[in-house]
């Protein structure tokens, strides 16, 4: 079956929709495409899982992206396989009708693909493709890398912030630790003159006492 995406002439297009695969049979859509036109799609692929009744991602969950120029004996611009959801990109070269293939693979042995049961289909997927000129989706994404950039910057903004407030921490530990070393020296040489000054209190007391004793007994 043939599917077509409409596109529009002017401006940048976003187109999100979703669709559902049966097994590993590829899902292809065609798109007219004028030259130097820049393609960004997001993907987001889940599998039926018959005990919850829902479509949801796993690891083992992948696909397989390819598009081909039609007008160039279906020459292929893009093969890559990727995980359950991702991001592919491609420029159109040349004007022309271009076919997007998706190609789901699975691990994981479930029974959910297309038949009475189930006639959806046994992987969902979701795709939003932004179609335009390359100039202004280019712009989309400068501004999010202009963002990045920003919230990066402050970051280090912040780091510097609490590096210098750990250099201010060391410096009053240090001068806590040396006011503390000459707290301790004080105290330490004010201890020693009082000892010297009650030896020789006690000393002079002594030899005092002594003398007294001496004239006692001599009268």
């Amino acid at each position: 079956m043939r599917a077509i995406l409409p596109l529009l002439s002017l401006g940048t297009v976003a187109q999100a929709l979703f669709f559902f695969i049966d097994g590993t049979a590829p899902k292809c859509f065609y798109e007219e495409l004028p030259k130097d036109t820049l393609v960004v799609g997001h993907y987001d692929a889940g599998e039926f899982d018959a005990k919850t009744g829902q479509y949801s991602e796993h690891d083992g969950l992948s696909i397989y992206i390819s598009v081909d120029e039609v007008f160039d004996n279906d020459h292929r611009i893009v093969s890559q396989r990727g995980s359950a959801s991702g991001r592919f990109t491609f420029t159109a070269h040349e004007a022309g009708d271009h076919r997007i293939c998706f190609t789901p693979s699975s691990n994981s042995g479930r029974q959910g693909w297309l038949n009475a049961a189930y006639p959806n289909g046994g992987i969902k997927l979701t795709l939003d493709l932004a179609i335009g000129e390359s100039s202004e989706i280019e712009s989309t994404d400068k501004g999010k890398l202009q963002d990045i950039s920003q919230r990066v910057k402050d970051l280090n903004s912040r780091l510097q912030d609490i590096r210098r407030e750990q250099i201010f921490q060391r410096e009053r530990e240090a001068e806590f630790r040396d006011q503390s070393e000459t707290t301790n020296s004080r105290v330490m040489r004010w201890m020693i003159i009082q000892l010297v000054v009650l030896g020789v209190t006690c000393a002079w007391q002594l030899s005092h006492l002594r003398s007294f004793f001496i004239k006692q007994k001599l009268t």
